[in-house]
């Protein structure tokens, strides 16, 4: 399943902003075990852990969208609606951040 959250931010910056974004995730859903790992620049491999199963993806930072790529078992596809929120959620919230130039370093 595939979602794209607009931005009008530069590539770095845009990537700086999911980065944190992810951060943020992985410490108020740590028991999800959620992973990150840049492959190339712009796309990472993202990885959470939910009763047992890991789900698995990818993050794309594009010109103009930062693309989620979700393969969603489907035992779990009921969730994926409140799962996408909670994501969007929290890159909108670093995407604003970035661009009103409120990124500092992660403490």
């Amino acid at each position: 399943m595939k979602h794209q959250i607009a931005h009008d931010l530069d590539s770095n910056l845009a990537k700086e902003a999911a980065v944190r974004a992810f951060e943020a995730y992985q410490k108020r859903f740590a028991n999800f075990s959620p992973t990150m790992d840049w492959e190339a620049d712009n796309k990472a491999r993202i990885g959470f852990s939910v009763k047992g199963v890991k789900l698995e993806g990818s993050i794309d930072i594009l010109p103009r969208a930062i693309e989620l790529d979700l393969n969603v078992p489907f035992l779990f596809r009921p969730f994926k609606g409140k799962a996408l929120e909670v994501i969007e959620r929290e890159v909108r919230t670093w995407l604003t951040k970035a661009k009103n130039g409120e990124l500092k370093a992660p403490s």
